[in-house]
């Protein structure tokens, strides 16, 4: 072990000043000891079977050696508090304090969804009166309030498509997904059954109208599109294809990812759209992070409507109640059965409808303006030193889109991204969309400032000019992070998931 020294790199401890080198929980506490005075003459539970018969292994740390090492590793976390998030697609906006402290409130942090339903009145009219807001922005007919996230909300309404497609029965096997669409939307055609067929994007980087056209026919039962779609770009042809999709007998599902660039300008049901999911967490501002929370709600058109997933929150006068199966009756026969065990998610409902009021309508229209704006920003300012493949297709929307074109031999969009670890960023999105070679996919919200996008932006173009150019230590980048560039490949087909002594 290296004692170390003032002009060396190397500390006894492995902790460069605040950049705290953290080891394994196992590396820190003994397996032979507990952190937890247990009475030895405590009786042991009558488990039966599953009572422990050899050591857990488990490593036995003190409160404050647990505490230390979770904080210690938090401080390695990127996070929308220390910085820009450029995440492509994801829309990571600043989350208002206000929508948590709304959520924290005893009334919705302590609601349960086994109460019984006299008792949480309160939270049915939050649920609706968000759904209210749901449909009026989209202008669409109704709402399924129940889907977890966007995956989910995505999965939601193509069941619904499919339930819809039963009661007429017909037997359409065929989902049309452009090369554009958001990533997991051949996923949830395939996971619910569908045969998954790609539309080609045209030399704009939208939807090739004519080959959508040419494929429909008696075995579609629809399109997934995302609009805008992943390059940035507003779907123009949208009502078109709607329209074409409609006489062909098929349905219009939108992923709603994107919604953020939109929300308070453009109604999806104006332009023929039958459902919809919205990221109630991308949108409205819920956090990100960890597998979770999310909530993506579906908006349905009338034709879908009736075959809209249990349960849902309805109003009778001045009253709230939940509809489910034993109550639904003649009043919703055609559901296609429920998603969830529960209502939703509580808590996302409750920050996205404090943050749909706080904006309200003008302000909502603001948020877009505002992001559409700053990405206009972002992908002018770069042009040229990085190539932007739809520079030329007019205003992107909510992310700029580049490509590796132009770097020096040898150097990839991965190589740009380890250099802005370098800068203190978490990296855009990269190679995705798949329509760009070597994409980078950057979305910075309406939430940041003239001054933050003009720091990212010169970190960026310096990163650029140096793959540009062929410098060499970007090869080797990041060098000031806890731990150096990985082989991703390898941890990707190998992980190393247990620890073993």
């Amino acid at each position: 072990m290296n004692a170390g020294g003032a002009d060396d790199s190397t500390t006894f401890t492995g902790n460069r000043a605040l950049m705290l080198e953290e080891p394994l929980l196992f590396e820190i506490g003994s397996t032979e000891t507990t952190g937890v005075d247990f009475d030895e003459d405590t009786a042991a539970a009558d488990l039966g079977p599953l009572a422990r018969s050899a050591p857990i292994g488990l490593p036995g740390l003190s409160e404050s050696e647990t505490v230390r090492h979770y904080t210690r590793l938090s401080r390695q976390n990127y996070a929308i508090d220390l910085g820009l998030f450029p995440l492509g697609s994801c829309t990571m906006k600043h989350n208002p304090r206000l929508n948590e402290k709304v959520a924290r409130m005893p009334g919705f942090a302590d609601v349960h969804p086994l109460q019984p339903q006299e008792t949480v009145r309160g939270a049915y009219a939050v649920i609706h009166e968000l759904a209210e807001w749901l449909v009026t922005l989209t202008g669409m007919h109704a709402v399924a309030m129940s889907p977890k996230a966007g995956a989910h909300g995505e999965l939601c309404g193509v069941l619904c498509i499919k339930a819809a497609l039963a009661a007429r029965g017909e037997d359409r096997r065929v989902l049309l997904v452009p090369e554009s669409a958001h990533g997991t939307n051949p996923a949830t055609a395939a996971f619910a059954g569908f045969t998954v067929e790609d539309i080609p994007a045209n030399a704009e980087g939208r939807v090739d109208l004519a080959a959508l056209e040419a494929r429909l026919g008696p075995d579609v039962a629809g399109v997934m599109i995302t609009n805008p779609n992943t390059c940035g770009l507003f779907e123009r042809d949208l009502k078109a294809i709607s329209d074409a999709v409609h006489a062909a007998g098929g349905y219009v599902y939108c992923d709603g990812a994107n919604f953020n660039a939109i929300v308070g300008r453009v109604r999806p049901g104006d332009l023929g759209v039958d459902a919809m999911h919205i990221n109630l967490h991308k949108t409205f501002s819920t956090p990100h992070g960890g597998g979770g929370p999310g909530s993506g709600p579906v908006v349905l058109s009338a034709a879908l409507a009736p075959f809209a997933p249990l349960p849902f929150v309805t109003k009778d006068g001045d009253r709230f109640r939940l509809i489910e199966e034993e109550n639904a009756g003649e009043a919703h026969p055609d559901s296609f059965g429920r998603m969830t065990a529960f209502h939703g998610q509580m808590g996302m409902f409750t920050r996205a409808l404090a943050y749909i009021l706080s904006h309200g309508a003008d302000g909502l229209k603001q948020v877009s303006e505002d992001a559409v704006i700053n990405a206009n920003y972002v992908l002018r300012s770069l042009e040229d030193v990085l190539d932007a493949p739809f520079a030329a297709s007019g205003p992107c929307m909510h992310e700029a889109l580049f490509s590796d074109k132009g770097l020096a031999e040898g150097f990839s969009t991965l190589d740009i991204a380890k250099g802005l670890i370098d800068e203190g960023y978490h990296p855009m999105t990269v190679y995705f969309p798949l329509v760009v070679h070597g994409a980078m996919l950057i979305e910075p919200t309406e939430t940041e400032s003239k001054a933050v996008l003009d720091q990212f932006i010169g970190a960026l173009r310096s990163i650029a000019l140096r793959a540009k150019n062929g410098d060499p230590a970007l090869k080797s980048a990041p060098h000031f992070a806890p731990r150096a560039r990985l082989d991703e490949t390898l941890a990707a087909r190998k992980p190393v998931l247990r620890w073993e002594s």
